[in-house]
């Protein structure tokens, strides 16, 4: 498990007036979040304590175990702010973050954030060793995504007010909810930094670089 107390960029900012954009930080993938944002001009932060959140303009919940992420944001303190945020202010999650942002999930230890009004089953795709790449269907996308599947979760109810951006042989792996969006695969795993665009820019409104190749990692 990978956690930091330090609030602070991943690495160096952005010159200028970057957008800064929090990635929870408690365990799971965030590093390659980070990488994305760098890519796009914004000023990733790590998000592991409540006072971290001050200042963000977007907030980012990543892969992981959704279990855990739950524990710990009890444990540290940001399961108010973290609840609160993602209600008004604009937010992504990821596998283990659509987990956390859905209404209800099952087979979890604490209840869920609850933004967004779906229902989710936790690795409902298989274990890890049933993980895939495919392409996915983005709504405004002339082209398709590439789709990183690692014990990914199913969205198996949509409520009716929630959008379907993304699907997947005709199933929904990405949603909308106002401010909130969840898909069930990881865009930080790929090199297209698309995904993340959209959302900085349609969803959270921020001004970034163009959507561009990630450097060779």
């Amino acid at each position: 498990m990978t956690r930091t107390r330090m609030s602070r960029p991943f690495s160096a900012a952005p010159q200028g007036a970057a957008p800064r954009v929090g990635v929870l930080s408690l365990q799971g993938d965030f590093e390659k979040h980070g990488v994305m944002l760098r890519a796009l001009g914004c000023e990733p932060v790590r998000v592991s304590l409540p006072e971290h959140m001050a200042g963000l303009d977007a907030l980012i919940l990543p892969g992981g175990e959704s279990s855990t992420m739950l524990r710990l944001l009890e444990h540290t303190g940001l399961r108010a702010p973290v609840e609160k945020w993602v209600r008004s202010k604009p937010v992504l999650g990821t596998c283990a973050g659509l987990i956390l942002l859905a209404r209800s999930a099952d087979k979890l230890p604490l209840p869920s954030l609850g933004a967004i009004d779906i229902d989710a089953s936790r690795n409902a795709w298989g274990r890890q060793v049933h993980s895939f790449t495919d392409s996915v269907e983005v709504a405004t996308f002339a082209d398709p995504f590439v789709g990183v599947f690692i014990r990914a979760p199913r969205i198996e109810r949509v409520g009716r007010a929630v959008q379907v951006i993304a699907t997947y042989h005709g199933e929904p792996v990405g949603v909308r909810a106002g401010s909130a969006v969840a898909i069930t695969f990881h865009p930080e795993l790929t090199d297209d930094t698309r995904l993340h665009a959209w959302f900085l820019t349609e969803v959270a409104g921020l001004a970034v670089h163009p959507p561009q190749p990630v450097a060779a990692r």
